[in-house]
């Protein structure tokens, strides 16, 4: 058995090295989910995208590919998923006070623009929350306290999911329903309950402009890893000696200028290839 390794040893590294490449390029895309490939932060291609009144099994989920070590697979939920809007206070038209409990339905029918501004399903989560809970209290606010708990409150419903659906297209994401689990009449003392209100009002405002930042922060994020991506690889392009110089010095500085104890030692033979670039030339 050993003779056999040292005679094809190089045969078998090779294979395994082969092997391992060929692994690590195919993954496996279900039905349940949507999977953005990314090369150099910038999506390429959508693997099992949404689309209206398809059916399971004609929209491309199995077996994909990717290049190693350049994409990266973002995945995406293809599923109809729940958010739960914080529990708040109304003020309604008539200046009556409600505590509302609601939740929004939504899908992600826009996968890359998902990606661009939230950059992952946690994330769209807790910016869309936010967002959801300021509109659907600017919405019932324009409603009568009697319309809010009679038949007329399916009406505020479709007024509300529009409203939601406008932010919500912003992250990629369609809202399908908008439902009220509870509305109650607040408790407390009329002053407790009015500092309550104007509390809650200030932190959903302060939330909302939090998530726009960072939204923005994302889409810029991604633009300059993007633009960076590209000097990289344009710097290789027209000078690969320059640019393998340029990574040695990098790792000579990250080596030697890192060692915090001054007590400590590193000795290298004189012909390791990490010295290479100390011999001239980059041999």
């Amino acid at each position: 058995m050993e003779e056999l390794w040292q005679k094809n040893k190089a045969l078998l590294i090779g294979a395994a090295i082969v092997l391992i490449a060929a692994l690590s390029s195919v993954f496996v895309v279900p039905e349940t989910q949507q999977a953005v490939i990314l090369r150099n932060g910038k999506p390429v291609t959508v693997v099992n995208k949404f689309h209206p009144n398809e059916d399971f099994g004609q929209t491309g989920a199995g077996i994909w590919y990717r290049v190693p070590l350049i994409d990266r697979v973002v995945w995406v939920s293809k599923q109809v998923l729940a958010v739960d809007m914080q529990r708040q206070e109304v003020l309604s038209r008539d200046q009556r006070r409600l505590e509302v409990d609601a939740y929004a339905r939504f899908r992600v029918i826009d996968p890359v623009r998902m990606v661009q501004t939230a950059g992952s399903m946690d994330r769209l989560e807790e910016q869309l929350r936010p967002i959801l809970n300021s509109v659907l209290r600017q919405r019932l606010g324009t409603r009568s306290f009697q319309a809010l708990l009679t038949a007329e409150r399916g009406a505020a419903m479709d007024e509300i999911r529009a409203g939601l659906d406008k932010e919500a297209r912003e992250y990629g994401a369609q809202v399908i329903d908008v439902r009220i689990k509870r509305a109650d009449l607040p408790a407390g003392r009329p002053l407790e309950t009015a500092y309550t209100r104007m509390q809650t009002a200030r932190k959903q405002e302060s939330d909302t402009i939090r998530a726009q930042g960072q939204k923005q922060a994302q889409i810029i994020r991604a633009e300059a890893e993007a633009e960076a991506a590209n000097v990289y690889a344009d710097a290789f392009n027209k000078d690969p000696a320059f640019y393998d110089f340029y990574r040695a010095m990098q790792s000579y500085d990250t080596v030697f200028s890192g060692q915090s104890d001054k007590d400590s030692s590193i000795i290298l033979s004189p012909d390791n290839e990490f010295l290479r670039q100390f011999r001239g030339g980059g041999r």
